[in-house]
């Protein structure tokens, strides 16, 4: 099995990947008229496929690793909640630091869907970077 081990390198390799992918769903118009058509339904569906395409590319998509030898918190494993606590974030952080909710003039609800959305991208790449080093 390849690294069983979580290190906090594991989490900046995590960082890079999704914050590379997270920009262009946060600033694109697009994204965030999409989510204004969204009802809560889409959004909580949206949210359980962050949480699926996370996990299927750590341990589906990856034979070498291996879900029963990480470490785990309250039984989920802490290479999992780091890959979605840093996708979420990286799309949350930079939806705040560009205004894009004032600029867009979205509602609390729509933001958070657009941040569920660009999550959805994001988890992707925060998963790759953390498979590939």
């Amino acid at each position: 099995m390849r690294r069983p081990r979580f290190r906090p390198a594991d989490v900046a390799q995590q960082m890079v990947g999704g914050l590379l992918l997270a920009g262009p769903f946060v600033v694109t118009e697009e994204v965030w008229v999409l989510a204004e058509q969204m009802t809560i339904f889409h959004t909580a569906i949206t949210i359980l496929a962050v949480i699926v395409v996370g996990y299927s590319a750590l341990y589906k998509a990856d034979k070498d690793r291996d879900v029963d030898v990480e470490a785990k918190f309250l039984g989920i494993p802490l290479r999992f909640l780091s890959v979605l606590l840093v996708a979420i974030g990286s799309v949350s952080l930079l939806t705040f630091l560009l205004a894009a909710p004032k600029t867009f003039g979205a509602t609390p609800l729509t933001t958070v869907t657009t941040v569920s959305i660009g999550s959805i991208f994001s988890v992707v790449g925060a998963a790759a970077a953390d498979s590939i080093f």
